[in-house]
């Protein structure tokens, strides 16, 4: 049998599209049923987008970039981060290609919409931020043709292939940055191994995290293959939230033990809520749910219990009879981990693949994870090495754990330590991303 050729696996893959089309409405009205902001801005996911006018204008007013304000329509780098971690990730990124690229104006695209209001608390005025459209080839060329970006990034696992060969048509460079393959995303993309080969020989360059994940990319047919490390390590905790932090351990109880779970997924709560009423503990616990949309619900959970719970957004004293604080508030992570004893990182008791352990590391605190750490592998196995960070098997074990974690303040100080030294020394991806980038965006 002939292998298929790209342009018509291409086809093919658009016709499904196609086929999915009716479908999309209904998923982002169901979306919409816990999170409305998803019915907002419905148009950009087709491509179609106001002109860029209305901002530029704001950023030629008081306080603007000096050197914007020669520009009626400054040449655009296009930054793409899907969601809130891979925006987050982009901050040391983006803060370097401000300062090297003045009289470029910065464009973020995410797809959804916890994503676009992290960009908006990171970087308010200072970038452009639209949904990237869903991978129709009208659809991609409307937003090519809109922006005309000089150059293109897309973080960590984004390969769209009408993207792609849009970008490579329109001779608009695209890189592939901060690029992780997990053994399970690589499985998926070998099934359409034409249209995944053609799509990463057709990308200007690809910075991967680690050798493993540059391994995985090359065996799908990537090509100009570079390691950068993970930028994720180059983030540096905003002072305000650091700050903040303080405020909120004198909410909590300067003296009282507090346990942190972040970044908790449907079902993880119910099975540390279990443990945690069975040992009974005198430390508060403080449960941050991944997903806004979900704080009701956990709530509701936390209240069937009988546990005593308040909530962030009270912006009151805990009470000391309190037993779970619920952190119902946005961008406020960093000061979570500055204002706790230990911290577990959701997504990794039940299989999530885990979250992003390096944040909490960066302001010192201990951190405990389960055995589901298969997005963040290389970054967990590191901290555990570097004596940063704990696993456990299951909610019982950790809940044991954090009690006699408690009760040793030299383990607690050793954690810390550990952790910022794990950070500090894997610290350099920024410098390798932008040597990349400076090999393809034209100067001005």
């Amino acid at each position: 049998m002939r292998p298929i050729k790209p342009i018509a696996a291409r086809f093919f893959y658009t016709l499904l599209l196609c086929l999915l089309f009716p479908f999309i409405f209904f998923k982002l009205l169901w979306r919409a049923r816990l999170q409305p902001e998803y019915l907002q801005h419905i148009a950009e996911r087709f491509g179609f987008y106001n002109t860029l006018s209305p901002t530029l204008s704001r950023k030629t007013g008081e306080g603007a970039n000096e050197s914007l304000r020669e520009f009626s329509n400054p040449a655009i780098i296009w930054l793409h981060a899907v969601s809130v971690g891979e925006t987050r990730a982009t901050v040391s990124l983006v803060e370097q290609l401000c300062r090297d690229y003045p009289h470029h104006q910065i464009l973020l695209t995410h797809t959804t919409p916890t994503g676009r209001a992290t960009s908006e608390q990171l970087y308010g005025e200072r970038v452009l931020r639209v949904y990237l459209p869903y991978d129709y080839p009208f659809a991609v060329q409307r937003f090519l043709r809109h922006f005309q970006p000089q150059l293109g990034m897309l973080m960590e696992t984004e390969i769209w292939f009408n993207l792609i060969h849009a970008c490579e048509k329109n001779h608009v460079p695209l890189l592939l940055l901060n690029a992780r393959m997990s053994e399970k995303s690589a499985r998926g993309y070998g099934r359409f191994a034409t249209l995944t080969h053609h799509a990463l020989r057709a990308l200007s360059g690809i910075a991967a995290q680690t050798e493993t994940d540059a391994q995985r990319l090359a065996a799908l047919g990537g090509m100009n293959i570079s390691l950068m490390g993970n930028l994720k390590f180059d983030i540096v905790p905003p002072k305000e939230m650091l700050a903040l932090g303080k405020v909120l351990r004198e909410q909590f109880g300067a003296t009282r033990k507090v346990f942190l779970a972040a970044s908790t997924r449907e079902g993880e709560e119910e099975l540390l809520l279990h443990a945690w009423q069975a040992a009974s503990p005198q430390a508060l616990l403080v449960l941050v749910p991944r997903h806004p949309q979900r704080f009701d619900a956990v709530a509701e959970l936390i209240k069937k219990r009988g546990l005593k719970l308040q909530r962030r957004s009270e912006n009151k004293t805990v009470s000391p009879d309190t037993q779970v604080l619920l952190g119902d508030s946005m961008g406020e992570m960093f000061a979570y981990y500055a204002a706790v004893d230990v911290a577990f990182i959701g997504g990794s008791l039940l299989p999530f693949g885990g979250q992003n352990l390096i944040e909490a590391c960066a302001v010192g605190t201990p951190v405990l994870i389960g055995n589901h750490t298969f997005n963040f592998a290389d970054a967990t196995r590191l901290a555990i090495d570097a004596g940063a960070a704990q696993r456990v098997s299951d909610a019982d074990e950790l809940v044991q754990v954090v009690t006699n974690l408690f009760g040793n303040a030299n383990t607690l100080s050793v954690m810390r330590t550990a952790g910022l030294r794990f950070v500090a020394s894997h610290q350099g991806a920024t410098n390798k991303a932008m040597q990349l980038i400076e090999r393809h965006l034209p100067s001005v």
